[in-house]
């Protein structure tokens, strides 16, 4: 790649093709491609996912609100899209995902549960595409220099101001002081009722649901309900910033921290406060990605930011407790360090790619949470047994 906006083309454009997308990076690369989904403009954080399934679930996953994603698996649209593989929740408009990458450009679907193809799908959820271009050579730089901020433009007709797009892109603020999650979070409580998904099946209603649990949404997927759901737990959903008395006075069995976007810390000059009111009453907590962080915030740990984030279906992860090893499913830009942990917490869990916090759980209590995505669609499905241990817990703080 050159940073000079002149010199940059896609691999698969010819000479005398117009470029109808460009994504333009805040250090001046400009890459050239053929516009896909909605067309206009959006900013956000250039990512990369290593997953070779599940694109449908990744462009409606809340975590990546802020994002562009770049899917480094070469077929992505080859199967369509559907509306049982959408992972917003209930109440939720956007996932806030600015934009996709893709190299190949997106073929007819062929698989029985399609019924839309991704390009029209990704126009009516507002997402904007670019196809064409070396994702290899994208994904090698920011695994290289970090992760960078960029813009996403698509114009049928091929116009575009590159230089006022680069000034776009520079004054974007970046993700760090970013609370994304009151953009993605649900207006209002809600219930849940239903289970995952099954062959022949699609999703069910829960049945015989011993335990009642408030999930706080900091950007929830829908199959986190569903695994919560699928456990034996009768869930009601709350917005983000609703008030820990509010919460107890629905006198759950136990309380969930969701996923969801941004910085740990912005979001938790808010969240954080109500959190350790949640854990100092003795209810049983299970936090995933951001909640993880959250939690560990409000046990005294602090958060940083990755050098490229950690973004894939593939990523090998230890749990200290049972000395296994589980492959999982990852989204995040932050991490916990694990130097900041006090002598109150223990860590449970460990990526094996970098060493990096995956699991922590306060001695003493029943309160735990893990870094990755236990509950992902379609995949891998290693980790559903935390959800099973959550509810070990709220049995036995029940007696």
């Amino acid at each position: 790649m050159s940073n000079s906006p002149s010199e940059t083309k896609a691999r698969d454009m010819t000479a005398t093709e117009k470029p109808t997308a460009l994504l333009v990076l805040k250090d001046g690369t400009v890459l050239q491609g053929r516009g896909i989904g909605a067309t206009g403009e959006a900013v956000g954080e250039v990512c990369f996912n290593t997953a070779m399934t599940g694109y449908q679930e990744i462009l409606t996953d809340p975590s990546y609100a802020g994002q562009i994603i770049t899917f480094t698996f070469p077929h992505i649209g080859n199967v369509g899209t559907n509306d049982e593989d959408i992972e917003t929740s209930n109440l939720a408009s956007t996932s806030g995902v600015r934009g996709m990458v893709i190299r190949a450009d997106i073929t007819q679907p062929s698989n029985y549960r399609s019924a839309k193809h991704l390009d029209a799908w990704l126009k009516t959820r507002g997402i904007i595409g670019l196809s064409g271009i070396d994702t290899r050579a994208l994904t090698s730089r920011i695994r290289d220099k970090g992760s960078v901020d960029g813009l996403i433009a698509h114009d049928p007709a091929g116009n575009f101001d590159i230089p006022a797009l680069l000034e776009k892109a520079k004054a974007w603020p970046g993700m760090v002081g970013l609370d994304l999650v009151k953009d993605v979070t649900c207006g209002q409580s809600y219930s849940w009722n239903e289970a995952r998904w099954k062959w022949g099946c699609g999703y069910e209603p829960g049945h015989e649901l011993k335990y009642r649990i408030v999930a706080i949404d900091y950007g929830i997927k829908r199959n986190i309900l569903r695994c919560l759901t699928s456990a034996g737990c009768e869930v009601t959903v709350v917005p983000a910033e609703t008030k820990a008395e509010d919460i107890l006075s629905m006198n759950p069995d136990g309380v969930f921290l969701s996923n969801g976007p941004g910085d740990p810390a912005a979001t938790g000059a808010y969240a954080v406060p109500e959190i350790k009111k949640l854990v100092d009453s003795g209810k049983p907590v299970f936090g995933i990605c951001l909640g993880h962080q959250m939690l560990a915030l409000a046990l005294g740990a602090t958060t940083e930011k990755m050098h490229q984030g950690h973004h894939g279906a593939n990523h090998p992860v230890k749990d200290h407790t049972t000395g296994k090893v589980e492959i999982t499913s990852m989204n995040h830009g932050f991490a916990v360090s694990r130097e900041s942990l006090g002598s109150d917490l223990e860590e449970t869990h460990v990526s094996l790619f970098d060493g990096s916090n995956c699991g922590i759980r306060l001695k003493g209590k029943p309160v735990f949470s893990v870094q990755y995505h236990p509950e992902a669609s379609p995949g891998p499905m290693d980790s559903h047994y935390l959800f099973e241990r959550f509810v070990k817990l709220i049995e036995e703080a029940r007696g």
